[in-house]
């Protein structure tokens, strides 16, 4: 993990590189939609799911199907194809100024409340990335069901450099 101090070193492209994190192709849409839209210094990119290759990595319900470690896995790969739409919009990931706002949308049975725990695995990775003065807010919320059958969901806003 980049401490406080490495945070401010570099960018997040260099960051990426130093916690040995190679991004996958960035994702394609699973449907009459685009992956990210940029207005004015804010990029939207669209509800982030746990895939790679186009595939659902995860299927079903947190606190059923898949316990809270499979949850924190399947942020993460949604949240590196976040960084990989973001990136393929922007060119570089250096021209990330904040991580606006975070939502995290997971599909759980109703006796689970492991929920912020699960979300961390995203907010520590994009601390990492772009530093913890960077830090967004971020809302989590358990779903009874997500597009596909895939047990999470990211919505991600960034502020970005012109």
């Amino acid at each position: 993990m980049v401490g406080a101090k490495g945070s401010e070193q570099g960018g997040a492209e260099r960051r990426l590189q130093e916690l040995g994190i190679q991004l996958p192709a960035a994702p394609t849409p699973f449907g009459s939609y685009v992956e990210a839209l940029q207005t004015g210094n804010l990029l939207f990119l669209s509800g982030m799911l746990p895939v790679v290759d186009h595939k659902p990595k995860y299927l079903g319900r947190l606190g059923k199907e898949l316990d809270a470690e499979a949850g924190r896995d399947a942020v993460y790969t949604a949240a590196l194809s976040a960084l990989a739409a973001a990136k393929q919009h922007l060119g570089s990931l250096d021209r990330v100024t904040r991580v606006v706002r975070l939502g995290i949308f997971m599909a759980t049975s109703g006796d689970f409340f492991d929920q912020p725990r699960v979300a961390d695995a995203v907010s520590d990775l994009f601390r990492d990335v772009f530093g913890a003065e960077k830090t967004s807010v971020r809302l989590v919320i358990g779903v009874a069901s997500l597009p596909l059958g895939m047990p999470v969901e990211l919505e991600v806003i960034f502020e970005v450099a012109e």
